[in-house]
């Protein structure tokens, strides 16, 4: 396979290498990519990079596909995506092409960007690299996914035996499915766009990379089962599943999803998983932890999502606990969510609501979770959290069995469309146990067990929206300097 994907890339490589002579320029300190061939242009945008006092640069932008709830419906629009690599500082120009700007922002908010609109034009300055939406007139439907990567670092050589190299344009694989070996590295390039999903079941030491994208027409763009030593850096995808799987890193991959049952990143019946720097828009759940599930048998250890943007059209930005082995019960812990910015929630149904969600069933225990320096934007409908030991028939054999020792740390809400948050356990037995808000934040106010405007026959979960039931010990609401 590996013979025959090299010979299929090597006119494709000489293009690479000519075109990046032209496209790859200003001391090596910005990189646009080459334009791929059989790719329909997003027309609702041009953009344009450049060094302070450069030559301006112009970006592909691409088509991409995502999910609009209309009522209880599903409705697939078409956004923008463009990227491309640099240090230092660059500025950067938007047109937008076919709506007057009456109003535009750049989110997450919480980055404070600064930038100009002359006539149908946005100018503004990025001095570190970033994931963000551009929205004209308050529409997220027909944004611009604007993906600015750092410098890639020790590029691959097509030449190495143990790469597999697509270069820019468009790659169809056989089956569409890659079946990757141990010890290789699947090299995505600029303007590359690869035709198959990337598969990689019971190898080790593999490596996905690049800054080229799986096709979002192939569900599980990137699938990890029974595999160690994983590394996933900097490509698109629609989905990526890591399943049965231990040590595996994920940083500024992005994965945009628009079809049902679209979640972003999941995790069933792994250890030692770390996310970094990602940006999930999704169709359903943006990221998931479970214990068994599917062909996944086990709990899990150690995972941890940073520095990430989420972004649920429709479902959960973040899901513990639903699914597991009700026969074997399994622990769902160490768990750390840290410096995220959650940009939308929409869920109509009540039993699936909540930004921070643990929702333990099958016996499930989830414990040792920390969420801190959280920013959630006003998001258009749900909950800031729902934390509940609880019994789903549509999905579950049993109810969990605990939640225990949850913290929330520098939690900021900001927005007004944010219903009743739900903390409550299933009986005596399946209790919800030592749950903390430390420097909890709802518009401006920080809500904490001392705080002056609470009447003394209030709850302070009153104060914050929230909804206690019983079988729950422990809570209390912290003011910490």
């Amino acid at each position: 396979m590996n013979q025959i994907l090299r010979h299929k890339t090597q006119l494709t490589i000489l293009f690479f290498l000519i075109t990046m002579q032209l496209f790859a320029v200003t001391k090596d300190s910005l990189v646009v990519y080459p334009s791929p061939d059989k790719v329909n242009k997003n027309s609702d945008f041009i953009v344009k990079v450049r060094k302070s006092g450069g030559q301006w640069l112009d970006v592909f932008v691409y088509n991409v596909k995502v999910d609009q709830v209309v009522g209880t419906g599903h409705s697939v629009q078409t956004a923008a995506l463009a990227s491309f690599d640099f240090s230092g500082a660059v500025e950067v120009q938007v047109t937008a092409t076919k709506a007057k700007i009456t109003q535009s922002r750049i989110r997450p908010l919480a980055y404070h960007i600064p930038s100009k609109v002359k006539g149908n034009t946005i100018n503004f300055i990025l001095n570190n690299p970033v994931n963000l939406s551009i929205e004209i007139n308050d529409d997220i439907f027909h944004n611009l996914h604007l993906f600015a990567n750092p410098l890639e670092i020790n590029s691959p050589k097509f030449t190495d035996p143990n790469v597999i190299y697509f270069g820019p344009g468009v790659h169809e694989i056989p089956n569409q499915k890659l079946n990757v070996q141990s010890n290789k590295t699947v090299y995505l390039a600029g303007g590359a766009i690869l035709k198959g999903q990337i598969r990689l079941d019971s190898v080790s030491n593999v490596t996905i990379r690049g800054r080229g994208m799986v096709d979002q027409e192939i569900k599980l763009g990137i699938h990890i089962a029974n595999s160690k030593n994983i590394k996933v850096e900097g490509v698109f995808a629609s989905q990526c599943l890591t399943g049965g799987s231990d040590q595996v890193n994920i940083e500024n991959v992005k994965t945009i999803s628009f079809f049902g049952w679209g979640d972003g990143m999941n995790i069933m019946a792994s250890n030692n998983v770390q996310f970094d720097k990602v940006f999930i828009r999704s169709s359903d759940d943006c990221t998931t932890v479970y214990g068994t599930r599917k062909d996944f048998k086990g709990g899990c250890q150690n995972i941890t999502m940073k520095n990430s943007t989420l972004w649920a059209d429709v479902g959960h930005p973040i899901l513990i606990g639903t699914h597991g082995n009700s026969n074997n019960p399994e622990l769902l812990e160490n768990l750390t969510y840290s410096n995220i910015d959650i940009l939308d929630h929409k869920e109509k149904q009540q039993d699936y609501q909540g930004c921070l969600s643990i929702n333990v069933g099958d016996n499930n225990t989830a414990i040792n979770v920390l969420f801190e320096t959280i920013r959630i934007e006003d998001f258009r409908e749900g909950q800031l959290l729902n934390l509940r030991v609880f019994y789903n028939a549509k999905y579950c054999t049993a109810p969990g069995m605990g939640i225990e020792n949850v913290m929330f740390r520098n939690i900021d809400y900001v927005g007004k469309n944010a219903s009743t948050s739900i903390i409550a356990g299933y009986n005596e037995q399946r209790k919800i146990k030592n749950v903390v808000f430390e420097n909890l934040k709802i518009n401006g106010v920080l809500i904490h067990d001392e705080m002056l405007e609470k009447p003394k026959w209030y709850k302070t979960s009153d104060m914050a929206g929230f909804f206690v039931g019983e079988h729950v010990e422990e809570l209390s609401f912290k003011l910490k300097k």
